[in-house]
């Protein structure tokens, strides 16, 4: 009876096992919110224009323009960063630069929180531009010591 039960308490940790090892956090990383910019997405257009030559033969062409403007953040993790835009300009959240954020990628998207805000919601936002992170390593100059002449030394 006892190796029964052992066998039966075995099984079902087997079992719970790849439950509790299935974590959504895993495809998650961390970013760091690098910078934001202003940057032209648009036009809002006012005006009777878009009706062609039957409202110009009238005389009406009054027509104002505003160059419309979406916050671009940028995002470094450590092998890429991301240049990123909201996908909801109406209900665009400023994001706090110079702190990080919780990122998930998914094709042309990223999922984005900020990590030490109270709002605990992901929102979507669209990948604009992305290039490997820079590394690090020194590089080495063009003229070595090696290579000065003692005219150079004077």
């Amino acid at each position: 009876m006892n190796a029964k039960n052992s066998f039966i308490l075995a099984l079902v940790f087997l079992f719970a096992l790849p439950l509790s090892a299935n974590n959504k956090k895993k495809d998650q990383q961390r970013a760091m919110l690098e910078k934001m910019d202003a940057v032209p997405c648009g036009a809002s257009q006012k005006g009777l224009s878009g009706l062609g030559s039957l409202w110009a033969s009238v005389g009406i062409t009054h027509m104002s323009s505003n160059e419309k403007l979406c916050p671009q953040y940028l995002i470094k993790t450590d092998e890429m960063e991301y240049e990123i835009r909201p996908t909801d300009l109406k209900h665009a959240v400023l994001l706090p630069v110079g702190q990080e954020a919780v990122i998930k990628v998914k094709k042309n998207r990223i999922m984005l929180r900020a990590a030490d805000s109270d709002d605990h919601k992901m929102r979507s936002y669209e990948v604009v531009g992305m290039s490997p992170t820079p590394t690090n390593a020194n590089s080495s100059d063009d003229r070595s010591p090696s290579s000065y002449s003692d005219d150079d030394a004077h």
